[in-house]
């Protein structure tokens, strides 16, 4: 009788469930976004990361099978050109996939630096590890100048005092349009730290996704997936100031890539307009 009212009195809802495996529709836009990322630093995936993409879309193999699978295809298929950064872009696209399919997240900075460890092991050396040494970038939108990024020496204060101040931010009552501005406003001000040497933009990207989605945003479109360059460009755009020609940081060109991400508009994102040749100057 005991044992009878301990299992009538046992919550079912306190137990913990085991993370379903992500639907069709859901492996379709994670890949569409992970591929789609590679763009940012100009690279593109191989058709056999589109069969092996495939597979797991229709369910035929689990992300860990796929990620498996690129492993070993690279091992037999080692490339010898060092331009060549198929590899790369294969293997962290698989990476991106998998983590955006995954319903955890942490908004904190280790959550950040542990993203792109996962993304980048075994690809970079510096793997999940703060930069210890200035560096620049020169930029197409900007005609081969570069941002100012974070100083090598103030990088780890400086992630915490973004991450800081974003926690103090309340969003209760305000305005989409003001929701926007100040999301613009946070991922554009944690991308030009710039914490590691290579990948910046990538691990920031997902980790601004997965954000999003901890918000309570659906953002599972193709805004990413066909913009990514943009996206980028717009960072910059963000981060750049060159006041003696008349030209501003401005998150207006982030709003926009924002506001279709976030509301479906459909606002024009082409890069020419970000390009400061063509940039308005007050």
């Amino acid at each position: 009788m005991t044992a009878r009212k301990q299992g009538m009195t046992k919550d079912p809802f306190k137990e913990s469930m085991k993370e379903a495996e992500p639907d069709k529709q859901d492996r379709e836009w994670a890949w569409r976004t992970a591929i789609g990322l590679q763009a940012v630093d100009g690279l593109r995936t191989s058709e056999y990361l589109a069969q092996t993409a495939i597979r797991n879309i229709e369910g035929e193999i689990s992300f860990e099978q796929a990620n498996a699978l690129v492993q070993s295809y690279y091992e037999k298929n080692s490339c010898r050109n060092a331009d060549d950064r198929t590899e790369e872009a294969d293997k962290v696209s698989v990476r991106i996939a998998a983590l955006l399919s995954e319903k955890t997240f942490s908004f904190t900075p280790n959550e950040y630096l542990s993203i792109h460890r996962k993304l980048f092991t075994g690809i970079y050396s510096h793997a999940g590890r703060i930069r210890d040494y200035n560096i620049t970038k020169k930029e197409w939108v900007l005609n081969g100048a570069s941002v100012l990024y974070g100083s090598g020496t103030e990088l780890q204060a400086t992630l915490d005092y973004d991450f800081s101040e974003e926690k103090k931010f309340s969003y209760k009552h305000r305005s989409m349009a003001k929701i926007i501005h100040h999301l613009a406003l946070f991922v554009s001000r944690l991308w030009q730290i710039h914490v590691f040497c290579e990948g910046n933009t990538r691990t920031t990207a997902v980790f601004f996704i997965k954000y999003l989605h901890a918000l309570g945003f659906d953002v599972t479109n193709d805004i990413f997936a066909e913009n990514a360059w943009y996206f980028r460009n717009s960072l910059v755009r963000a981060n750049y100031n060159d006041l003696k020609n008349g030209i501003y940081e401005t998150t207006e060109y982030l709003e926009l890539f924002l506001r279709n991400l976030l509301l479906n508009e459909s606002n024009p994102l082409h890069n020419r307009f970000l390009h400061i040749s063509g940039a308005f100057k007050e």
